[in-house]
């Protein structure tokens, strides 16, 4: 039996539309399954930890954004239950990193039910699971900013709240450790990558590989505010590693202590000093 995991307000209404989509294809298939859409994430997770413990499961499909697959992985990891995610949120860059397509469901469903799971990297951050990316600095800043904004509504929110940051951020000192040192840095952003993209198609870590058994790190160093700027939108390309204070390496273990907040697949994690693990073969998905 398949678990369908579904926030059915992500992508305004989006979720609810590709959850329909999602039955009907294991409608049409005889497959059976069960659904699960509580009114909080909390009570979701509770019903879904509930199913899968008296229940043989095939896998669970969590139809939603990051935040909802995100939740789905602190249930399934522990379980070595295989998961899946339709992209149903105003980002998806748990999607995106896996390489899965933002929009044919049916062929990626068709593959999800008719082929078996393969072994992925995670990231553990103080014992909670990330897919994507953990991330520090100023886009942390943004995002504390974003979620306390009543209007507006959306993407913008994230805009708005980078105009009213931006003027008033100063560069963060880190005390870094790695497998291979330990060192002290100014930056204006800290981004640890077991996937390559955040904040909606960001390529923040753009070689990041899911089976390398490492996470990819990119730091940016102090730049004035106009060069940030310019760097700026280059992340989208991935173009911004050639930058002069960019720097990029590769390690299985980190620990952050700084004054500053953390976030990883866009959810709050909370102030460092933090600890993070790639644990290679940690998940079951799908990949291309």
């Amino acid at each position: 039996m398949w678990a369908i995991a579904i926030n059915p307000t992500s992508g305004h209404g989006k979720g609810s539309l590709y959850a329909t989509k999602v039955i009907d294809y294991l409608s049409t298939n005889n497959l059976a399954y069960q659904t699960f859409a509580a009114g909080s994430a909390k009570s979701l997770m509770q019903d879904l930890e509930e199913f899968l413990d008296s229940n043989q499961c095939k896998g669970v499909i969590a139809v939603g954004g990051d935040g909802l697959a995100h939740s789905v992985l602190q249930v399934v990891v522990p379980r070595s239950i295989p998961f899946a995610c339709v992209p149903a949120g105003t980002g998806n860059d748990i999607v995106r990193s896996f390489g899965w397509s933002l929009d044919e469901i049916d062929s990626f469903l068709n593959r999800v039910t008719n082929s078996p799971a393969s072994r992925i990297d995670l990231g553990n951050v103080d014992s909670e699971w990330f897919a994507a990316i953990l991330s520090t600095g100023f886009d942390s800043v943004v995002n504390e900013r974003a979620n306390a904004l009543a209007w507006p509504k959306g993407p913008q929110r994230y805009n708005v709240a980078i105009a009213l940051e931006l003027p008033r951020f100063a560069p963060i000192e880190y005390e870094i450790a790695t497998d291979t040192r330990t060192f002290t840095t100014k930056a204006m952003l800290i981004a640890v990558g077991n996937g390559r993209s955040y904040g909606g198609g960001m390529l923040v870590c753009p070689q990041a590989k899911l089976d390398d058994g490492l996470f990819d790190v990119m730091i940016l160093k102090p730049v004035s505010k106009i060069e940030f700027l310019k760097v700026f939108p280059k992340v989208y390309s991935g173009s911004h590693i050639t930058h002069p204070q960019v720097e990029i390496f590769r390690t299985k273990k980190i620990s952050l202590a700084a004054k500053a907040i953390a976030y990883a697949d866009g959810e709050r994690i909370g102030p460092a000093p933090i600890s993070a693990e790639c644990v290679k073969g940690a998940g079951l998905t799908w990949t291309l």
